[in-house]
């Protein structure tokens, strides 16, 4: 991949990942096929148990649109599950996954410290 692809490559993968995952509920047991096991596909799957823990989307199975209300606790325990994952991969790690890996704990930082301030309102 190019240093400068990087990040949509990165938005396209994670949007098909999170587009699958929607819809595996829907799909019969012979329908649905897991993707290849990978590291970007682990770590992916942290990134959206967060994302999902800080309340950024409806949970299955939820009434109405709204997201759920964000759970703190577990959602920084997802972010410093990618934390260790980050410290013990360092230097094994080809370029895309290092980036994506140093975004996504960045982003999911970020947005935790957003949801405490927002809950502190």
């Amino acid at each position: 991949m190019k240093e400068a692809g990087g990040v949509a490559t990165y938005s396209r993968q994670f949007s098909a990942f999170a587009f699958a995952s929607l819809h595996w509920g829907n799909m019969s047991e012979n329908e649905a096929t897991p993707p290849p096991a990978s590291f970007e596909f682990l770590i992916a799957s942290f990134i959206m148990q967060a994302q999902m823990q800080l309340g950024m989307f409806a949970m299955p199975g939820s009434e109405g649109e709204e997201p759920q209300k964000p759970n703190l606790v577990y959602a920084k325990h997802s972010i410093d599950l990618l934390g260790v994952l980050e410290e013990k991969t360092k230097g094994n790690l080809s370029l895309e996954e290092k980036r994506m890996l140093e975004n996504s704990l960045t982003e999911l930082r970020f947005r935790y410290v957003q949801a405490i301030a927002e809950e502190q309102k």
